[in-house]
């Protein structure tokens, strides 16, 4: 088992993985005598210190975020709030929404008309693989249609539709429920165009009267009430690490 520089002044891994909520102490010596976790890129031996600061933990394969500063916050935003950190015009954002004393950012946009989950957090770079379409992480939503969408319309949405700025990228697409009056559609997609899916209900001629993200990658915004936020448990941290390749 190689084992790798060991920082000398730095705390014992089983405690800073404890503290991050991987597992308990004794869990995590477990992992470590099973090879589940490197430091470094090495598989590392009980009792092993680090740097949390500067050293990058793995377990399974995916990073765990260490630094204390990091914050991580979902919000289900109402409709008429913005998704933005500050407003010009002085309208309510989803920054309005927490009472917390960190600083965090909103990643990525919904709009104003769109209500659902929004992730905060001031970690940067997982923001930036989250937001950009080449790292593929999904968002899915409901969406609730006007008229009756036929099976065609369903297979162009998922196919990838003309619009003002290109063809979208293709989407999964599954039919909900439908009536003469409404359908509702649940719909995931990796880009992040402006108001995209409404643009694209519009391009078959189906306007969206509703719209609710209800996903990000795998992090599920579940029954969190409107106008509420919740802080995000560490196993939700790393699935979003792993969606996002970290």
């Amino acid at each position: 088992m190689s084992v790798g520089p060991e920082t000398p002044t730095g705390e014992r891994i089983q405690k800073v993985l404890a503290r991050a909520g991987v597992a308990s102490r004794r869990a995590v010596e477990e992992m470590i005598v099973r090879g589940r976790i490197r430091v470094n890129g090495e598989r590392v031996a009980l009792g092993r210190r680090i740097d949390a600061s500067k050293d990058i933990v793995e377990v399974d394969g995916s990073r765990v975020p260490l630094s204390t500063d990091l914050a991580y916050y979902l919000v289900n935003k109402p409709v008429g709030v913005v998704t933005t950190a500050h407003d010009e015009e002085g309208r309510e954002t989803v920054m309005d929404l927490l009472e917390v004393e960190v600083r965090v950012f909103p990643v990525g946009r919904l709009d104003m008309d769109s209500e659902g989950a929004v992730l905060l957090t001031n970690d940067g770079e997982l923001a930036q693989r989250l937001t950009h379409p080449s790292f593929g992480v999904p968002k899915t939503y409901l969406v609730e249609a006007s008229g009756s969408v036929k099976e065609k319309s369903l297979r162009a949405l998922a196919r990838g539709v003309e619009l003002d700025d290109g063809v979208t990228a293709p989407a999964e697409v599954r039919l909900v429920e439908k009536n003469p009056n409404g359908t509702l559609i649940e719909m995931s997609i990796t880009e992040g165009r402006n108001r995209q899916i409404r643009r694209m209900f519009d391009a078959v001629g189906h306007p969206v009267r509703r719209l609710v993200r209800t996903a990000i990658g795998p992090l599920m915004l579940g029954r969190l009430k409107p106008a509420t936020y919740r802080k995000l448990r560490p196993d939700e941290v790393m699935s979003l690490y792993r969606a996002a390749g970290l």
